[in-house]
């Protein structure tokens, strides 16, 4: 009998009930539902004063439907604070919901305790986000890895230390690693340590949460392919959290986005990256870089979101991305959108989809929080949303009616610039290079004395022919006014005697 068959196989817990044992460790068929979350909930009360009253509520997950089947994987994606790793607490009831049901293989473990729980443990296992807070510092690797089978009371075929040997070899471990303490290995080696803990048991479920956050690029390709291939070997079925979508679209079956507590699309792998409609998936899905060096200096359509996530104390009304959506309208501030499958395979909860048919076709006027947040994206993907918008294609339209101030100083700017190409420019000013001065020598500078003296003579005779010529022309008008005054007391003579 081989290692795996022999890991397979391991007994009920010695504490509790044998057929509740054998019911919990049957293998679900392919492809059946393994995992059902129904309206789940989780609020982070705020207390203040000196009786610890409740003033309010942080929504960290306020009510998320989606179905885990056996043997896929299920990424989660988000911006932070949206509640995905709360979400995989919850599900591996690492934390109390506030209301929603959790069904595992069937059977509701919403409010379990923890006597209920234990049998379950061996079937639900988390991955933690942080190898390095993950794993006690005291302990070594073959006590952390080994904790799991001495807390539900089983005993592999040929003992705990070899079972934990060969865990450490399925995960690319050297098995002599048994003795070694945490601080003794490299990031990467730490969450392999997570990850053999977590299979210890041969669980159903693994959630894994940030599994590569932390970890270099060559390291994250080795835990992805690692995480790969246990899942072929063994079955595994996956919920996978992280940030990394180009990561998200290599290891998952199907993908859920999520914002501010709740999915707004859950999708297939394919669809979701060819054909996203939620608003808010689109512009996640503009950020993934494209590793293509003939785009190199291709324009990018990025779509930059208008301010931050609102606060989960007090989310928004309606849809909860109306406050950074582009395509807002009172619709959308006053009911929210229901999670429904618009297309085989793709579910999503909005108004006014992207790649689909408008749902309230008749509300026609945007917001203004949406034509603020139209003003940070590309033409080229406002004019693509607006076929599926006929608020916002009516915004384009009058847009493109009439021009803005800022057309028309473009367009004065350029008449500018074309009457000034039209004028042919001035030729440049010529430099007079000065020749280089001679040495004066004695006989030069008499003759440039003789030179001055004869242009100041030259000088005053200019002066005394322009005198002269002053004063004659001063004394040809005093004689002409003396006759026009004999002249005008003559003719004063004769009127009076006659």
């Amino acid at each position: 009998m081989s290692d795996d068959e022999k890991a397979v196989k391991i007994p009920a817990q010695a504490d509790g009930p044998t057929e509740q044992g054998a019911t919990l460790t049957e293998d679900a068929a392919p492809g059946e539902v393994l995992l059902k979350v129904t309206g789940l909930q989780k609020h982070f009360p705020i207390k203040k004063g000196l009786l610890q009253r409740q003033v309010g509520a942080v929504h960290a997950v306020d009510g998320i439907d989606f179905e885990v089947r056996s043997g896929e994987t299920l990424g989660v994606v988000g911006e932070s604070g949206c509640g995905k790793s709360t979400m995989g607490r919850l599900i591996t009831r690492l934390l109390e919901p506030t209301a929603g049901k959790i069904e595992f293989q069937g059977k509701d473990i919403t409010h379990l305790g923890v006597s209920g729980m234990r049998p379950l443990r061996r079937d639900v296992q988390m991955i933690f986000q942080d190898p390095y807070s993950s794993l006690n510092p005291r302990h070594t690797i073959g006590t952390i890895v080994g904790a799991p089978f001495k807390l539900q009371g089983v005993e592999p075929e040929g003992g705990i230390k070899k079972e934990v040997q060969r865990l450490l070899s399925v995960v690319g471990l050297n098995p002599e690693h048994y003795n070694r303490y945490p601080h003794e290995f490299s990031g990467g080696q730490r969450q392999r340590i997570g990850i053999a803990r977590a299979l210890a048991l041969n669980p159903r479920l693994v959630v894994a949460d940030e599994p590569v956050s932390a970890l270099d690029v060559s390291i994250q390709a080795q835990v992805v392919n690692l995480l790969d291939d246990l899942q072929q070997e063994l079955g595994l079925t996956y919920v996978i959290i992280a940030h990394d979508l180009s990561v998200v679209r290599h290891v998952s079956d199907r993908i859920a986005v999520m914002y501010l507590g709740k999915i707004v699309e859950l999708a297939d792998r394919d669809l979701l990256y060819k054909s996203p409609m939620h608003p808010y998936t689109k512009a996640l899905m503009s950020a993934v870089p494209i590793p293509d060096p003939r785009r190199k200096n291709a324009k990018s359509e990025r779509i930059l979101l208008k301010g931050d996530v609102p606060s989960p104390i007090s989310p928004p009304s309606g849809c909860r991305f109306h406050t950074r959506c582009w395509k807002a309208t009172e619709v959308c501030k006053t009911t929210e959108p229901p999670l429904i499958e618009l297309r085989p395979g793709q579910q999503v909860a909005c108004h006014h989809p992207e790649n689909f048919a408008d749902q309230a076709p008749q509300d026609t006027v945007l917001l203004t929080v949406a034509k603020e947040a139209a003003e940070l994206v590309a033409d080229e993907v406002l004019a693509e949303s607006a076929e599926t918008s006929a608020a916002l294609a009516a915004e384009v339209a009058e847009t493109a009616s009439e021009p803005t101030a800022s057309t028309e100083a473009e367009a004065e700017a350029d008449e500018a610039a074309e009457s000034a190409e039209a004028v042919e420019p001035a030729e440049p000013a010529k430099v007079e290079v000065a020749e280089p001065v001679e040495p004066v020598t004695p006989a030069k500078a008499e003759a440039a004395e003789a030179a001055v003296a004869e242009a100041a003579e030259a000088a005053g005779a200019a002066e005394s022919a322009k005198a002269a010529k002053g004063e004659s022309a001063e004394s040809a008008e005093s004689a002409a006014s003396a006759e026009a005054t004999d002249a005008a007391g003559s003719e004063g003579q004769e009127s009076n005697g006659k």
